[in-house]
């Protein structure tokens, strides 16, 4: 009878765990919905971007709307200001007049101005590789290309984004701290 009743439990455990994963997924194509029918986006971000040989911390807002993205340095007080625009339907990040090379983190373009972007991105777009619980935040695991993938952390409560890791080639290329998030 032992015999019988262990794989009947293991079989009943595995099925209540696809149905928490489907709400968890369903949860997310909703909040991914109705991000990318937004009219408009906002948030700032703590990031610490990993090069080769050094680590630099950055905060950079992010604003997005019916003209485009932009995103803007606000630390570190030497290149303060400096914005970059991107277009609807485009993937360049342009810097107006102004070229500032932050350096690429990938062989790929990833760079600390084209992080929030591939971030917001993913978050519309990216399709879910797996997700889990930890402390009070739901994490999803989001492939985006076949070069990077993004981790974000969102509050469980209310589905508002609070950190992310953008990953390539395997290491963590980009750590974001999330505030102010603000959609419309």
């Amino acid at each position: 009878m032992k015999r019988l009743c262990l794989p009947l439990v293991l079989i009943f455990c595995l099925l209540l765990s696809s149905c928490g994963g489907r709400a968890q997924a369903e949860r997310f194509e909703q909040f991914s919905t109705e991000l990318a029918g937004s009219t408009s986006l906002s948030f700032t971000s703590q990031l610490r971007c990993e090069y080769e040989d050094r680590s630099v911390d950055f905060i950079l807002s992010y604003s997005e709307g019916s003209e485009g993205a932009e995103v803007k340095v606000l630390k570190p007080d030497s290149i303060s200001g400096v914005t970059g625009h991107v277009k609807p339907g485009s993937s360049a990040l342009e810097y107006g007049e102004i070229i500032i090379d932050t350096g690429d983190l990938d062989k790929y373009g990833l760079s600390p101005m084209t992080a929030l972007p591939s971030l917001t991105q993913a978050l519309k777009s990216g399709h879910i590789e797996s997700w889990w619980e930890e402390d009070n935040s739901v994490v999803y695991e989001l492939s985006c290309d076949e070069h990077l993938t993004v981790r974000v952390w969102f509050n469980s409560l209310n589905m508002i984004p609070q950190k992310a890791e953008l990953i390539s080639e395997g290491q963590v290329k980009v750590f974001c701290q999330i505030e102010n998030w603000t959609k419309e």
